[in-house]
């Protein structure tokens, strides 16, 4: 691929991208956008390539991934040399948006909540599936891991988020449930 061909994809990927490394950082935009930014200097320079194994999506959220996981290991490294660090590791911050309002919402707050309480890797093969858009296949690839092992994540943590949602909402009067449906194909 050209390197004007994948500036062109990498602009059209750069919202979804953003997406998925908010996940990867805890919801923190400042380091969101500071690994995003490292991201497109390592595809750029060179650093990481993309060589057609996968999509450039798929592709692309690995690398977003691995490069989250790196800067979190060398924060956590120097906090731990430091012994200063007063920013609590796992501590989320949340910018402002256009959609402030529905971010305050009761809903809303309920069911991040609920995801953040799932394991890592369930949250992250959620936010790929349903954020994302990407298959299970894909999110395998994405998460290094096999597809029954992604497929056995999603499957979990799809059933402890409704759980969840399910005893912390019932003071609310509002169901989470999904609704049967006879004719679905297991």
């Amino acid at each position: 691929m050209e390197i004007s061909e994948l500036k062109a994809e990498l602009e059209r990927l750069h919202g979804a991208s953003f997406g998925w490394a908010l996940n990867c950082c805890r919801r923190d935009r400042a380091e969101a956008e500071e690994v995003l930014q490292t991201v497109y200097l390592k595809i750029l320079e060179g650093k990481a390539r993309y060589r057609g194994e996968s999509t450039l999506k798929t592709w692309l959220f690995a690398v977003i991934r691995k490069t989250a996981m790196n800067e979190r290991r060398k924060t956590f490294l120097r906090a731990l040399n430091a012994k200063t660090d007063s920013r609590p590791f796992e501590q989320i911050s949340f910018g402002e948006e256009p959609a402030a309002e529905f971010d305050r919402s009761e809903v809303r707050k309920q069911f991040l909540r609920a995801l953040e309480c799932l394991p890592a890797r369930q949250r992250e093969v959620l936010h790929l599936v349903f954020y994302e858009d990407l298959s299970l296949r894909e999110a395998a690839i994405v998460m290094n891991t096999s597809i029954g092992s992604a497929r056995q994540h999603y499957e979990r943590g799809k059933k402890r988020l409704r759980e969840s949602l399910d005893r912390e909402v019932v003071e609310y009067g509002i169901s989470w449930r999904r609704k049967e449906n006879p004719g679905a194909v297991s």
